[in-house]
């Protein structure tokens, strides 16, 4: 079953609450007293009702064997980028597994994947219509106004707790007090959890580890932060597209637009690959060749099934079809394809990462910010008119005549021609 507007927005709220009982749960029993593990006061833990949104947008075609792989995929990709998230901003580290066997830098390990592969299974497998079905059960109305009055109250709780982390605002006692009131109804239900397996609670997550950060001036975008990630996604997205262009120019001996935009040559999926897997694996770059390799392999599988499912909602276009290579999946992924992304990850950290680093940080500081936000600028444009000249596209085919302003400027610009030359492989489904 697909998900969309209301259908996800409950999923996510629902999953990030049952997430959070289960954690509490699960806390309660080990260290006897109350133990909040969200990441706000109140009684939600997102990374639950993210990974459940996420399964439940690229994993709802996959059924048996492969929707259990997927899971442990997403959720152990979740909790990894979460892990260094919360270890970089929060100067923190809120879980352990080094004392579990096969564990990676103490923030997956294999019992817990294969733990959220079975959750995320049963989640997607009939979780998703339990929920669906009560959530239907509700007069239209009261739906409406649960979900938004939960979305604001999630939304202030995420706010307040931001602002008093990091004290920019002059009036923190009213945050403070706002944040005060999300508490003590997490407290609450806490405690009824901690009574139903024996005691109450008190402290946040066992194993913290203070983080000390290291002010580094005079070098732009040294490391692997936002600034050097941004310029790689550009870098990626380019590169990408060259690379797909002269692939197709010699296998099928001619030359085709492989770019995702209406301006210029950047592939938006291969950029958003790089700047994924560098952000993800940065750590690890130094690491084997077969150990890059595996979760290339793993990683840019997951990563392209997904684009595959999301574009295909989100345009009603299908922009590559593998069905015809053996050894596919839905005809969104392909093993061959899958072995690519795992070859392109170990030639990426062990040859093209550090010459285009260096390259990035020998940029002036005052110019590469100002270059940056001119870049991001630049693509936010460039993404929601490829958007709306796909959207248009879809449209004109359907025989729908142009009544706005927007349908009248996309038409004179980006006409049926010029869309099937920029996107050749655009198939329009139902």
């Amino acid at each position: 079953m697909q998900y969309i507007g209301y259908g996800l927005l409950w999923l996510f709220l629902a999953y990030s609450f049952l997430g959070w009982v289960l954690e509490t749960a699960a806390a309660a029993v080990k260290q006897k007293k109350f133990v909040n593990r969200g990441m706000i006061n109140g009684p939600f833990c997102i990374i639950y009702g993210t990974a459940a949104v996420l399964m439940s947008i690229g994993l709802h075609e996959v059924t048996g064997i492969w929707l259990f792989f997927g899971s442990v995929i997403y959720a152990v990709s979740l909790e990894w980028i979460a892990g260094h998230w919360i270890e970089k901003y929060y100067h923190e580290r809120w879980w352990d597994y080094s004392g579990i066997r096969w564990n990676l830098d103490g923030y997956i390990c294999l019992p817990m994947s294969l733990l959220w592969g079975v959750l995320g299974f049963f989640c997607v497998r009939w979780g998703n219509r339990i929920l669906i079905r009560l959530f239907d059960m509700l007069p239209v109305l009261l739906r409406n106004i649960l979900i938004w009055a939960l979305v604001v109250a999630l939304a202030v709780d995420v706010l307040a707790t931001y602002i008093l982390l990091t004290g920019k605002s002059g009036r923190l006692d009213r945050w403070e007090a706002a944040d005060n009131r999300f508490e003590q109804v997490s407290a609450r239900l806490g405690k009824w959890i901690s009574v139903q397996v024996e005691k109450r609670i008190h402290n946040a997550y066992h194993v913290v580890e203070q983080m000390e950060l290291e002010e580094v001036f005079g070098t732009f975008a040294e490391g692997c932060g936002f600034y050097k990630v941004v310029w790689l996604f550009f870098a990626g997205a380019f590169l990408g597209d060259i690379t797909e262009t002269i692939f197709c120019r010699i296998t099928a001996g001619v030359w085709m637009s492989r770019s995702s935009v209406v301006w210029g040559p950047f592939s938006i999926v291969w950029g958003l690959a790089i700047a994924l897997v560098t952000a993800m694996l940065y750590k690890y770059r130094n690491r084997s060749d077969g150990f890059l390799f595996l979760a290339g392999t793993f990683l840019g599988g997951a990563y392209e099934y997904f684009c595959s499912v999301f574009t295909e909602m989100v345009f009603g276009t299908v922009f590559w079809d593998y069905s015809e290579i053996p050894f596919n999946l839905g005809g969104r992924i392909n093993l061959l394809y899958c072995f690519f992304w795992g070859i392109a990850a170990v030639v990426w950290f062990k040859c093209c990462y550090p010459f285009i680093s260096r390259m990035i940080e020998r940029l002036p500081v005052i110019f590469g910010k100002v270059a940056t936000w001119a870049l991001i600028l630049f693509m936010c444009c460039n993404i929601t008119v490829s958007c709306m000249a796909l959207a248009r596209y879809g449209e004109r085919q359907e025989g729908v005549p142009a009544k706005e302003s927007w349908q009248v400027w996309t038409d004179a610009h980006f006409e049926d021609a010029r869309v099937e030359r920029i996107y050749p492989n655009a198939i329009l489904v139902e």
